[in-house]
């Protein structure tokens, strides 16, 4: 990856190789742990964890200010790849073989107390709604969204390779008549008039297929007003 102001690495990509470089990352707190006055976090961000590790006889100072820190809080943390001590090795993750040695940890955001726990399904709509940007934090929802990604863009590379052209058409347009309601939005500078969103992209794709534009798709927005 090509680093940036706040980071070198992805917390899913420091391995074996980078065994004694000195990196910085940057995530969420996903869990902490102290293990006898020594803290373990695992550091998240979009691509997965990684250990980080604050020990008292290297740097008391930061291992103090390490136990102020709570889930979600977001770092940026410098330090020294380390091999995992033997037999603490976690192989369900790509960076279970290294830890980082924190030598410098930034808190660039303080996490207020969640709302809820986000390693955990919830059944109320509402708090998932109220507080979406944790709910797209969750593992499942991060991997829906990555899975309709790898889709949608498996559609565009097949049909582009076919000679389709992806046209985007209009939201707004005049009603017309299909099989249920239209979802109706008020035109502001006439008022008593509405536009409707598309119920399916029909009549562009006639339209197009007219202009020559016979090998079109597109991955349509298509809004109905059903119960």
């Amino acid at each position: 990856m090509i680093p940036n102001a706040y980071r070198t690495f992805h917390c899913n990509a420091v391995r074996s190789e980078h065994i004694g470089q000195t990196v910085t990352l940057c995530g969420w707190v996903n869990s902490a742990r102290d293990h006898g006055g020594v803290i373990f976090i695992d550091l998240r961000d979009r691509e997965g964890l990684t250990q980080v590790v604050f020990r008292p006889e290297e740097n008391a100072e930061l291992a103090a200010q390490s136990h102020h820190l709570r889930d979600e809080d977001v770092l940026q943390i410098t330090g020294k790849v380390a091999a995992r001590l033997a037999g603490t090795e976690n192989s369900k993750l790509g960076t279970g073989a290294i830890e980082i040695v924190a030598t410098e940890c930034k808190v660039l955001n303080k996490a207020d107390v969640l709302p809820f726990q986000l390693d955990r399904e919830l059944s109320n709509e509402d708090m998932r709604m109220k507080y979406r940007y944790l709910d797209l934090r969750r593992e499942r929802m991060s991997k829906n969204i990555r899975t309709r990604h790898k889709i949608t863009n498996a559609a565009r590379n097949c049909l582009d390779a076919a000679g389709f052209i992806e046209v985007e058409t209009p939201i707004l347009s005049n009603p017309t008549p299909e099989g249920a309601r239209d979802f109706l939005v008020p035109a502001r500078l006439n008022p008593g008039r509405f536009y409707a969103l598309p119920q399916a992209p029909q009549q562009y794709k006639q339209l197009m297929m007219v202009a020559g534009l016979e090998r079109y798709f597109q991955i349509a927005r298509c809004f109905r007003d059903e119960d």
